[in-house]
């Protein structure tokens, strides 16, 4: 056989093995691209992620991290920090929710030190490796450290110089407890460094290393005490210390659990009894990742796009953590981080929906429906545990932000035909989250929700944030009545159906912007849409105007019709990038990052307007969503530690470039529709669960030709604005031609524009 050329390119390059005259066609190798450094140069002023160089499997229990800042800290790794002072265990959504269930483990050469600043070795970022598989960085004392994941632990390979060799085990903050078992060469324990679970909560873990111990003791890390040949403590900040053969090259395999010690064994052996080495544990990591990296198969582009794609799509597959374990017999079980009792079957945690509503869960229907599935049960069983449905899980229940984006989830899946759940349960759930309170933050039911039933929105400034938590809410209700709807609940159906045009009740026509009102119907004085905070949460007017997710349609109507509405949309780019603080007194980094992304008021680095772009699609100027859309994801996001044009939440920000870079966004949950926007690639090939394919085709494109010129499903003529969830998963091919001019005549007609509660006129 002759070949006569072969692509250069990384992505296409096609592994040839010849055996018996066959020649076999390996998976492009995907996980290069992917770097888990992206986004890691953040601090408190401004943020380009605010994430950690995470290795992890797609939604695993525990995730692991180097560590360069001091235990506790919330900022956990620092780009420009130049050294790392452990190896942790991690489950952090946010460095402003610091961290729980966490310990680390720290090679140190020469002498024992234990405490954390003396122990910290500094390193350079040329001989780090970041990859979701596979984490490893040469220290500048000569110790080499690598880390491959499993769902719920992770292998572990030390190398040292020609000195002392030792690990030492750091239980972090709060109570910890460490057992040493010499001649098993095993180390278990727990820590408990938790802020939102129950009483008694514990992270039990287990690890085994594979060279004997020439000594070995306990410490604590308060006043970093020693003890010495002591095989157990327990206390504030209790660890242990090994020591191995000078220049040593040393394993250790390590599971975790929240029900038991003897879990942690059994998932031990489960998850790393099989792994005879390191490179065991690694291929296998990156045989699932492969194997996730080719279900989203991109052609064209630049070496850069692909790796932010695949950095971005690595990053939308962390969130949420797997909460079960397996028993010894394979049966899902899990501690319920809500009620503290032992339960049969799933649960998940660490999310904050009111950032992941929006794309990430939209995404998950897409690529995982059988997790889904698991997860809005899961929801459903949490609500019964704790009372509430989640808002934000970290692990138990925060009720961080706003809104009662639960509904979201489970109408958005009954939608696109996952029904795991009962949808009667569902409603009475979410009914009971509308007309009540909960005990914690202002996602935990609905604040002055009396008032929002009874005035039709949550006054200002009785409530600070009243303008997002109104159209949010009136969104849920949507989604409260759509379910309703669908599942032939009249009762709750008609109830839904009164709140959920409470958005038109914050209108203010005289400046055209969603406004603060007082109880007494008076909208808040002194207005100024530059403004940030009072009546709108981490922004201004200018970006909370457009959350009408359910009836962009009718918002259009306020504004006048489409000539007013787009070129509302429209100032929002041209509007200077000024900054003005507002009731927040002070610069937030959410403003910096508005102002760095020099795009008027525009501000990608947050989630209220996420959507926003694509309302040119309901407008009649589709165009203009194209052309934006594709600056947005070439201007703010790349692959490198600074690849975010802000907090990452979650995988919200990644979710929002993985669906946009396909040509499609999800403005609508709980609708199984998704806005067609513009593709940034010549072809991608999306693999469901089921084996089904489909193809998004964009012929002639590149960085000037981001117009629609025309396009075709299965062959068919397709000018719709939008396309279904179904189209998507039964398999098929959407083609689009790219021109470097826009075409204004497509997509104009009715039937063309996505969904709206109001009919387009």
């Amino acid at each position: 056989m002759k070949f006569n050329s072969i692509s250069k390119r990384k992505l296409f390059t096609l592994s040839l093995i010849l055996i018996g005259g066959n020649i076999f066609a390996q998976k492009p190798d995907l996980v290069q691209y992917a770097n888990t450094l992206q986004g890691t140069n953040s601090k408190y002023e401004i943020s380009w992620g605010n994430v950690n160089p995470v290795t992890s499997l797609p939604f695993g229990m525990n995730g692991w991290t180097a560590q360069t800042n001091k235990d506790g800290e919330g900022f956990k790794y620092q780009y420009f920090v130049h050294s790392i002072r452990g190896f942790q265990q991690t489950h952090q959504c946010s460095p402003w929710v610091n961290d729980y269930a966490v310990f680390s483990m720290m090679p140190v050469t020469g002498k024992l030190v234990v405490n954390e600043d003396a122990r910290a070795a500094t390193f350079d970022h040329k001989n780090e490796i970041g990859k979701p598989n596979y984490y490893k960085v040469k220290l500048d004392n000569n110790i080499t450290t690598e880390i491959s994941p499993t769902s719920r632990g992770a292998h572990l390979r030390f190398t040292f110089p020609k000195a002392g060799s030792y690990i030492v085990l750091d239980g972090y903050t709060k109570m910890s407890m460490v057992k040493i078992f010499p001649a098993e060469r095993k180390i278990t324990g727990y820590v408990d460094n938790v802020r939102w679970a129950p009483k008694g909560f514990k992270n039990y873990f287990v690890i085994i290393f594979d060279k004997p111990f020439e000594d070995y003791g306990t410490w604590e890390n308060k006043h970093d005490s020693i003890f010495n040949k002591k095989t157990s403590g327990e206390g504030q900040g209790v660890g242990a210390y090994i020591k191995f053969k000078d220049g040593s090259v040393v394993q250790a395999k390590v599971a975790s659990s929240y029900i038991s010690p003897e879990q942690a064994e059994v998932t031990l052996q489960a998850e790393l009894g099989n792994q005879k080495s390191f490179d065991d544990t690694k291929n296998a990591a990156f045989k699932v990742w492969s194997d996730l990296f080719n279900r989203v198969l991109v052609e064209g582009g630049t070496e850069e796009e692909r790796a932010t794609f695949y950095s971005c799509l690595y990053r939308a597959n962390l969130f949420s953590h797997e909460f079960f374990e397996y028993d010894k017999t394979g049966k899902p079980h899990y501690y319920s981080p809500y009620d503290g009792q032992l339960h049969d079957g799933y649960m998940y945690t660490d999310n904050g929906f009111w950032d992941t509503f929006r794309a990430q869960f939209p995404l998950n229907c897409i690529l995982h429906p059988k997790m889904q599935g698991q997860y809005v049960e899961a929801l459903l069983d949490a609500q019964q545990q704790c009372g509430w449905l989640p808002a934000w899980s970290f692990p138990s229940e925060t009720g961080g932000m706003l809104g009662n984006h639960a509904i979201s989830l489970l109408t958005d899946a009954w939608v696109k035909g996952i029904r795991t759940f009962d949808p009667q349960r569902a409603l009475e759930a979410y009914f009971h989250e509308a007309s009540n309170k909960g005990p914690w933050g202002g996602a935990n039911g609905r604040p002055l929700w009396k008032q929002y039933w009874q005035i039709g929105y949550i006054p200002f400034p009785q409530s600070q944030g009243s303008v997002g938590q109104t159209l949010e809410s009136a969104y849920d209700d949507f989604c409260g009545y759509q379910l309703a709807k669908l599942t032939g609940n009249s009762f709750y159906e008609g109830i839904f159906a009164k709140q959920m045009y409470n958005y038109k009740n914050l209108w203010d026509p005289s400046t055209r912007f969603m406004r603060g009102r007082g109880e007494d119907g008076k909208f808040a004085p002194n207005f100024d849409p530059l403004d940030w905070g009072g009546p709108y949460t981490e922004g201004n007017a200018w970006h909370w105007v457009w959350s009408v997710f359910h009836d962009e349609q009718g918002l259009i109507n306020l504004f006048g019709g489409d000539k007013n509405f787009t070129a509302k949309l429209d100032s929002v780019f041209t509007e200077p990038n000024t900054i003005k603080v507002g009731a927040y007194g002070q610069v937030i980094h959410e403003m910096t990052e508005m102002k760095l992304g020099n795009m008027g008021q525009y501000a990608q680095g947050n989630e209220p307007v996420h959507h926003m772009i694509y309302l040119y699609d309901y407008a009649g100027q589709p165009w203009k969503a194209q052309q934006h859309l594709r600056e947005v994801m070439d201007k703010l996001y790349n692959s490198t530690e600074n690849g975010y044009p802000g907090d990452e939440d979650e995988g919200q920000m990644s979710s929002w470039y993985v669906l946009s870079a396909m040509g499609i966004y999800s403005v609508c949950p709980g609708t199984d529709q998704y806005v067609i926007g513009s593709p940034e690639f010549s072809k991608i090939t999306i693999t469901m669960e089921d084996g089904k394919k489909f193809i998004i085709e964009a012929n002639n494109n590149s960085k000037q030709n981001v117009y629609i010129q025309s396009g075709t499903l299965n062959g068919t003529p397709y000018t719709h604005d939008w396309i279904k969830y179904s189209d998507i998963v039964n398999g098929g091919t959407l083609h689009f031609e790219m021109g470097a001019q826009p075409n204004m005549q497509r997509g104009l007609s009715k039937e063309d524009k996505p969904f709206s509660l109001t009919a387009a006129e």
